[in-house]
């Protein structure tokens, strides 16, 4: 029993190696490597390659599904394409394992006490984050040597000698046995990583340890369609078309397994880079046979799962990928992205409020009151799901990108709150009641509310692209809107003046519904303010400069 616990938390240390590796390199490295993956997609060739140099970084080629299904979901990238990525990425988890084969045991403490040194000394900046990676490394090859010396007891064990050679005996149960090892696991890597060092103690024989090998693959595309399960279509779409390749290239490479051993092992020193071999030479066939038919995979997985009709898609939060959340910079791009959707129906909300004006149209005014509702979920499904992101995990420039998000979906909020008291106002006061404004009056709304949908797209922009000189923009738009404001007022009142029928019956609608609108104005205007702080372009006060004339002394 005690030598089976050993072995049970050497598997465990593998595992919390490889995951401390990944994490860490994904935090240090994540923004960055999702710009190389986002601009090596101009074909599949170069793709491919993108996702075995980003995968063999990661150690996961479940990390870089989830990053490249995100970008399919924002559109960044073509499915076809994303699909050739993960035929790359499972190459470069193959050569990971090739270079972990080595007896590289004499490195690992090395590593761990350098990477403890630089996380204590640097916890809170991207030095001291490496320094988890140089952990994880350290207690993968850490593990292996431990696996090594725990499994080679329990081999003495003839229940053990009968369990292995049951197994053994059904290359269906081999594949089984190693799916269900990886999606546990979280990592094929790890499983392939054990598995090659049990052949090299012969715990196992090779030709089971090649059968366990081609399940860790199958098991790692079944971990990415498990992941993503609950993500937007667009997401699942690229798990579910790499776990297609894989299905067909088990069922392809199974029969020859054997004969693959038959003629390759004579070449090759030992069982360890026999296994880790096996496992390379299938991705890499894999690869140079599918990456011809990601096409052919696209449309299949098109036709399994179909788009959501966008125009169906009202207020639910589709962008907020709960499996994104342990990669925080993907986590952070995707509520940025449904804050976007946010705003999209505030202004659906504000286009909406001219045309309740003209027409009088209480069914319209009705089904905007009812999208202020959606607006109001969508500010509390991203606020939980930004609760949910590990601030610890953030750099600064995220930390920062954090916070401008949930600004900003505070002010669209608030802006669907104003909007939503609007149409009631004019409910109210003008429909039921069968009036309507001057000429005049109504040329001033038109005009102000011009203003407010440009404003809000260029808010959108701002929050977007971060824009220094577009944020200054904003700011200027808002001392005109204040202006216009101020001069409309005085105006309605010179109507008012010349007792003009209809402005006399709608003033008290008129003056709110323009200090209604530069409220509203303001909230996005709002939006420029973190922008320009950041920047250092925002003064400490806006009160202006001028020449106080000094009180006379009392004495």
């Amino acid at each position: 029993m005690k030598h089976l616990l050993n072995l049970l938390a050497a598997v465990a240390l593998l595992v919390w190696g490889t995951h401390l590796v990944r994490t860490g390199i994904l935090r240090v490295f994540g923004a960055n490597l999702r710009q190389v993956l986002a601009r090596s997609t101009s074909n599949r060739a170069k793709a491919a390659v993108a996702g075995l140099g980003v995968t063999a970084v990661l150690q996961s080629s479940t990390a870089t599904a989830l990053i490249v299904s995100s970008f399919v979901g924002q559109g960044l990238i073509a499915l076809p394409l994303a699909l050739a990525v993960m035929l790359g990425a499972d190459v470069g988890t193959s050569l990971m394992a090739v270079v972990f084969s080595f007896d590289l045991s004499w490195l690992s403490p090395l590593l761990i006490l350098s990477g403890v040194v630089l996380f204590l000394s640097r916890q809170t900046n991207n030095l001291g984050r490496f320094g988890r990676v140089l952990i994880g490394l350290g207690l993968m090859l850490l593990a292996l040597r431990l696996v090594s010396e725990s499994a080679q007891v329990m081999t003495q064990s003839p229940a053990v000698k009968l369990l292995l050679a049951s197994i053994s005996s059904d290359l269906l149960l081999e594949i089984t046995v190693g799916a269900l090892l990886a999606v546990l696991a979280y990592s094929s890597l790890a499983i392939v990583l054990l598995v090659a060092t049990m052949a090299a103690s012969g715990i196992v024989p090779l030709d089971l340890a090649l059968g366990l090998v081609l399940g860790a693959n199958l098991g790692s595309g079944l971990l990415g369609v498990l992941t993503t399960m609950r993500s937007t279509v667009e997401v699942r779409q690229v798990p579910l078309g790499n776990f297609l390749f894989k299905a067909v290239g088990v069922l392809m490479a199974a029969p020859f397994a054997g004969l693959w051993l038959r003629h390759a092992r004579p070449y090759v020193p030992d069982a360890a880079t026999a296994v880790v071999l096996f496992h390379l030479s299938f991705n890499i066939v894999m690869g140079l046979l599918f990456i011809a038919f990601t096409h052919v995979a696209a449309r299949l997985v098109s036709v399994w799962l179909p788009k959501a009709d966008k125009s169906l898609v009202a207020g639910r939060p589709h962008h907020l990928d709960p499996s994104a959340l342990a990669t925080p910079s993907l986590a952070i791009s995707c509520a940025a992205r449904e804050a976007l959707h946010q705003a999209d129906v505030v202004e659906t909300m504000l286009l909406g409020i001219l045309p309740v004006i003209r027409n009088n149209d209480l069914r319209l005014a009705e089904e905007l009151r009812k999208l202020d509702d959606s607006v109001d979920e969508l500010y509390s499904a991203i606020k939980y799901y930004l609760t949910k992101i590990s601030r610890e995990a953030l750099g600064e420039e995220e930390s920062r990108r954090w916070t401008d998000i949930i600004s900003f979906t505070i002010n669209m909020e608030q802006v669907g709150d104003i909007i939503e008291r609007v149409l009631l106002d004019i409910e109210d006061k003008k429909i039921r009641k069968g009036r309507s404004f001057s000429d005049a009056g109504m040329a001033e709304i038109c005009e102000l509310h011009a203003r407010l949908i440009d404003n809000l797209r260029l808010g959108m922009s701002v929050f977007l692209n971060g824009s220094v000189r577009d944020a200054q923009k904003l700011l200027e738009e808002k001392m005109r809107f204040r202006d216009l404001e101020r001069a409309y007022a005085s105006t309605h009142l010179s109507r008012l003046s010349g007792n003009t029928v209809q402005s006399i019956e709608t003033s008290s609608l008129h003056i709110d519904l323009i200090s209604d609108l530069k409220r509203i104005n303001s909230h996005i205007c709002s939006i420029a303010y973190p922008i320009l702080d950041s920047a250092g372009a925002l003064a400490p006060t806006r009160l202006r400069e001028r020449n106080v004339p000094e009180m006379p002394d009392a004495s």
